[in-house]
């Protein structure tokens, strides 16, 4: 049998169980909400989950390896297509001076 003069509260907080002196105000008793453990994750769904982020770690640092062996080389065939460009368009006259235009 439920008193009147008590009222039973659920925290929005905490999700605790509270209940509370109506004449009053004050609580007269608490029950803390059991959480579940890890966030509602077992210890092996946990160390599966770290596995996974592990071997997909493990791609991501293969394929960055990759690409960047992959950049030197285009970066030294962008170099050397440049020079070529650069030694087609000499025609041994130096540059102009910016002196030389006003």
């Amino acid at each position: 049998m439920e008193r009147k003069d008590r009222v039973r509260v659920v925290c929005p907080c905490c999700a605790g169980r509270l209940v509370v002196d109506t004449a009053t105000g004050e609580v007269i008793s608490h029950q803390a909400h059991k959480a579940p453990p890890a966030g509602g994750k077992e210890l092996d769904e946990l160390l599966e989950g770290l596995d996974k982020e592990k071997e997909q770690a493990e791609d991501v640092f293969e394929r960055e390896v990759a690409a960047h062996k992959d950049r030197d080389r285009l970066l030294s065939e962008k170099f050397d297509e440049a020079m070529k460009k650069a030694e087609d368009a000499d025609d041994g006259t130096p540059p102009p001076r910016p002196f030389d235009f006003d």
